[in-house]
């Protein structure tokens, strides 16, 4: 697998946007923080890309168990093409059913006392979405059609 370079992970909800980072060598994915949704969000998500040198932006879709999109996918696409030129990166979307459940099960694990994954959640569920991504290409570079 080539170097991909740092991706950026966002895990979009209606408050809150979790943010995460791969390592540079598209192995690793790991929370980075929590952004809240609004007016600035693009300025501060730009500032996170930036400073931790990303060079793509790869953001969970929340499609329904069926596979079909709904609402809430129109919701984090609209608000994407909202910022996208703002932030300036190429955007990928990557399948993120059931990460705010699985990274709330992590922390869980992990001991995390409630109030503390109530801040938590969001990023972590970013990092699950953007190490589902990065599992999927290491997968696709070693076993290719």
């Amino acid at each position: 697998m080539t170097n991909l370079g740092r991706l950026l992970g966002l895990d979009i909800g209606g408050k809150r946007i979790g943010v995460a980072i791969s390592d540079e060598m598209g192995l690793i994915a790991s929370p980075s923080a929590m952004v809240l949704r609004g007016d600035a969000s693009g300025r501060e998500i730009r500032e996170h890309a930036s400073r931790l040198g990303a060079v793509r932006l790869i953001v969970g879709m929340p499609v329904g168990l069926s596979g079909h999109e709904g609402a809430q996918a129109k919701d984090v696409r609209d608000f994407v093409d909202s910022i996208a030129a703002e932030i300036g990166l190429p955007v990928e979307y990557w399948d993120e059913r059931l990460t705010t459940s699985i990274a709330e099960k992590s922390l869980i694990a992990s001991g995390s006392r409630r109030e503390k994954r109530k801040q938590q959640v969001d990023a972590v569920a970013a990092a699950v979405i953007l190490q589902g991504y990065l599992d999927s290409r290491r997968w696709a570079a070693k076993y290719p059609r």
